[in-house]
């Protein structure tokens, strides 16, 4: 993204609180031992301020956040001690009321993984409108014209055609962003938004951070902005909190924690960047692991009474390309551009014509019976892990389910200590086995994502998204995580990312999509130096 110094404007400050934290702790509590996770913080947002909130994946970024709104899973959650006072309301044990008046509508939340905050029962129009009609007193013919209002400042395409659709339906990026149209449908005086960019490339990032700071200016909204991004910071915020494992160990205004740092730990999330170069691949002429020829998807558009196809959306609209033992290509491209949709259809979880040949195996001919035996060699991580991981199974039982069906002749003893091997792989503590996904923070889960895949030996793995929603240090360690499985385990990944500094970091080759095709592809390095293709470039451009 291009890094511009943001100067606050002197009409949207004020020094005066919005919302205080003072001496704020946050415990939960396992197995009737509380685990203390926010350390007695203080923090004020001033009206009309945009404050980051930084730090690593756990670090409490998002407890903090959901505290404010009273949205941690209570009473497990506790706060020993604290207060957050939001214009001289106590929100700590609010009342019931005061704070369904506040939530939505004084104050809004862009919560960081979109297919969890949505409801996939209802569609957009009916989740938007209801928030328009239960805080503005808005008629549903009045809240159906505002939610396409709302979806159109978000960049949404045909957004009067999207009221109908369901969340399942959307791309990540465009759940992403109706989520954000919700959070401002009633122009709130806080918004907090943790990670409101995570799923977007590049380009839509700086559009949609144009929009929030474009609305920030003309209601002298307040934005409580919790990300990993830090250029996106350094563009974006007008102060800067720094945690570090429950603790605010640094706060400056973003001029001078960029040019000064004073702690340690500001230096080293500051230091962290992704590079780095892909494992050195055994050798090039090896036959080829999986190949794709001309892979479409498309999906049919109906009209009238009697459902008659007038058009389809060309999601996928003839890919090819091959995959080498070792090997790693990216795949890159803007949100819905069909990134996520080529990898389903590789793995056959949607249909799709043309040919996909895995060693050989002509995938495309194959029923549901004899690609079953070959699904454990061809392995996905999900671009959401909160949403890929079950909430009513334990870490063990999640990791363990597919040996379960394809060895089901393993005693448990067996399962359990290839659950703790692969914890161990994707170095997380095997005690941690019978805890829960809501019990992990987003680094964590997304270790508990990649050890579930690595438990069946596969071949091939794919990777939607795997770093998205971590932070710069954490990114780090799972790259670095996925290299050595990579040289350990010979395998091979076909990585799905809008992210060009880590898609640089582990791949060997990179496949560029807009709408549904390739525009351009080829070795990394000769891509990124000298790019063709006009899409190729703005991409390029937009992280520099």
């Amino acid at each position: 993204m291009i890094v511009e110094e943001k100067t606050p404007s002197p009409s949207s400050l004020s020094s005066e609180p919005l919302l205080h934290l003072q001496d704020l702790r946050v415990s939960f509590e396992h197995d009737g031992n509380e685990e203390e996770v926010v350390k007695g913080i203080s923090l004020t947002i001033n009206k009309g301020e945009i404050l980051a909130l930084v730090g690593e994946s756990g670090s409490g970024k998002s407890v903090t956040a959901f505290s404010i709104l009273q949205l941690l899973p209570y009473p497990q959650a506790k706060h020993p001690s604290g207060s957050i006072q939001f214009e001289n309301t106590e929100l700590i044990n609010a009342e019931p009321e005061t704070l369904r008046k506040l939530r939505g509508n004084r104050i809004s939340m862009i919560f960081q993984e979109p297919m969890v905050a949505l409801n996939p029962l209802h569609t957009l129009e009916k989740q938007i409108g209801e928030v328009l009609m239960l805080h503005q007193g808005l008629s549903r013919q009045e809240a159906k014209t505002r939610t396409v209002e709302l979806l159109a400042r978000v960049k949404l395409p045909n957004p009067d055609r999207l009221l109908n659709t369901y969340p399942n339906e959307l791309s990540g990026g465009q759940r992403q962003r109706a989520m954000i149209a919700m959070a401002i449908a009633n122009q709130p005086s806080l918004l907090i938004a943790d990670e409101p960019t995570t799923a977007l490339d590049v380009t839509l990032q700086a559009e949609i951070l144009d929009l929030l700071h474009a609305l920030q200016r003309h209601s002298a909204m307040s934005i409580l902005l919790i990300t990993h991004d830090l250029n996106l910071v350094k563009r974006f915020a007008d102060r800067v909190a720094v945690m570090e494992k429950g603790v605010l160990v640094e706060t400056a205004d973003t001029q001078s924690l960029f040019s000064n740092p004073q702690q340690p730990y500001t230096q080293a999330l500051l230091a962290a960047e992704p590079s780095g170069e892909p494992i050195p691949l055994t050798d090039p002429s090896t036959p080829a692991l999986l190949t794709v020829q001309d892979v479409k998807v498309w999906f049919p558009l109906y009209k009238g009474i009697f459902r008659r196809v007038y058009d389809h959306v060309r999601a996928v609209d003839g890919i090819s390309f091959t995959l080498v033992p070792r090997q790693t290509i990216g795949i890159v491209g803007e949100s819905g551009s069909g990134k996520s949709t080529l990898a389903l259809a590789l793995l056959r979880l949607i249909k799709s014509t043309g040919q996909i040949t895995y060693k050989t195996h002509h995938l495309s001919a194959l029923n549901n019976n004899k690609m079953r035996p070959l699904r454990a060699e061809l392995q996905m991580v999900f671009q959401d892990p909160f949403a890929s991981l079950s909430p009513r199974l334990s870490i063990r039982q999640i990791i363990a389910e597919g040996l379960t069906i394809h060895q089901p002749q393993l005693s448990t003893e067996t399962i359990d200590q290839r659950v703790v091997e692969a914890l161990k792989e994707v170095d997380l503590d095997p005690a941690t086995r019978f805890r829960y996904p809501h019990e992990f923070s987003g680094g964590q889960r997304q270790r508990i994502a990649i050890a579930r895949a690595l438990i069946l030996k596969p071949k091939i793995i794919i990777l939607d998204e795997p770093t998205s929603a971590l932070d710069r240090s954490i990114q780090v360690q799972i790259i670095q995580l996925l290299k050595d499985l990579q040289d350990r385990h010979d395998l091979s990944y076909l990585f799905i990312s809008h992210d060009l500094s880590v898609i640089r970091a582990i791949s060997h080759d990179v496949i560029v999509m807009h709408a549904g095709k390739v525009v351009e592809s080829g070795p990394i390095q000769r891509v990124f130096a000298d790019p063709q293709h006009a899409y190729t470039q703005q991409l390029l451009n937009a992280t520099r």
